[in-house]
C-alpha cells in the first residue's frame, strides 16, 4: 500500500485489496504497517486516532473478511490505548478470521528512535508505548507469529515466536528508503533461514501524503531464505503460494531449532 492521511479512503482501498485477494483464490491477506493511514503530523493524526471499537479500517477489514471468507492479518493501526487519554496510542496488529472475529492483537515491542545519516529523525517512541508480549496464533494448518517493522532487527523476538510453533512469521513494514536499500532483504531472509520458516513482509512503498517516502519490496520467502516474491515498489496485491510441507523438509537438512540450546551470558565488563 502506499496509505494516506485518510482512514476512509484507507479502508476503501483496503477493501478493494481484499476483495481482489479473495477473487483470486488467496486464503489470507497480509497488509502493511499503518494500513489505517500515515501521518507524521501529530496533532493531525490524534484526529484519527480512536480505540478499536471506532476504527473505520479496521471494522472495514472485519466485514470484508465475513464478507469474501477470507483470513485478513492488518500489519498494523495506530490504535488509541486509553479512553481517557488521546496521547496514548499502541502500533497494533490485527489477526481477522474468516467469521470477522479478531483472534490475536500484537502491540508493536520495538520503537523505531533513530537519526539517519539523511538528516531524517524518527521518535516512534514520542508518540506510542511499546508492548511487552511476543504473540503466536494458528491459522488453518500454519501457526503466525506477530512483528512490526523495526522488530525485525531483533532476532531474540523471532526466536521466541519460532520455539513458540510459528512457521509463518508476519513482518510489516513501512520501511524508510535509505534502511530498506540496505538491510530489508537481507534481514528478511536471515530471520526464515535462522528457523527454517517462511516470511511474509507486506510493505509500505511509495511517496505519502504526509511527505515521507518508503522502500517497498513486498516479499515472501520460503525457508531455506528464497524470495518467492517481490513486488518491488509497485502497491496493489501479490499472491504467493506456499507449501508448509517445505519447513519439514528445510528443516530435516538444518535442524537450526532442535539444535537450539540454552546458555549462560558473559557478564558485562566491570
Amino acid at each position: 500500500m502506499c496509505s494516506g492521511i485518510d482512514p476512509a479512503a484507507n479502508a476503501l482501498a483496503l477493501r478493494n485489496h481484499i476483495n481482489e485477494a479473495a477473487e483470486q483464490g488467496a486464503e489470507i491477506l497480509f497488509t502493511p504497517e499503518m494500513t489505517g493511514f500515515l501521518d507524521r503530523d501529530r496533532n493531525r493524526a490524534t484526529l484519527n486516532i480512536c480505540q478499536e471499537h471506532d476504527d473505520l479500517v479496521l471494522q472495514e477489514a472485519c466485514e470484508s473478511a465475513v464478507r469474501k471468507k477470507i483470513w485478513v492479518a492488518i500489519g498494523s493501526l495506530a490504535i488509541r490505548h486509553d479512553a481517557n487519554d488521546a496521547s496514548k496510542w499502541v502500533n497494533r496488529s490485527f489477526l481477522i478470521d474468516p467469521d470477522g472475529k479478531i483472534i490475536a492483537r500484537y502491540d508493536k515491542i520495538h520503537l523505531f528512535d533513530v537519526d539517519l545519516d539523511t538528516g531524517e529523525t524518527w521518535r516512534e517512541s514520542a508518540a506510542y508505548q511499546g508492548g511487552s508480549e511476543a504473540i503466536t496464533a494458528p491459522v488453518g494448518k500454519a501457526t503466525i507469529g506477530l512483528s512490526i517493522c523495526y522488530d525485525l532487527r531483533f532476532p531474540a523476538l523471532f526466536e521466541a515466536l519460532t520455539n513458540a510453533g510459528a512457521d509463518i512469521l508476519s513482518i510489516p513494514a513501512a520501511f524508510t528508503v535509505p534502511t530498506g536499500k540496505a538491510h530489508w532483504e537481507i534481514l528478511l531472509r536471515a530471520r526464515a533461514i535462522e528457523a527454517g520458516v517462511f516470511v511474509v513482509a507486506a510493505a509500505q512503498s511509495g511517496l505519502h501524503q504526509d511527505g515521507r517516502t518508503t522502500y517497498g519490496h513486498s516479499m515472501v520467502i520460503n525457508p531455506w531464505g528464497d524470495v518467492l516474491l517481490d513486488m518491488g515498489t509497485a502497491t496493489g496485491v501479490g499472491i504467493c503460494e506456499i507449501d508448509l510441507a517445505d519447513i519439514v523438509r528445510i528443516r530435516s537438512r538444518i535442524p537450526a531449532i532442535s539444535n537450539r540450546r540454552p546458555f549462560v551470558p558473559p557478564r558485562a565488563s566491570s
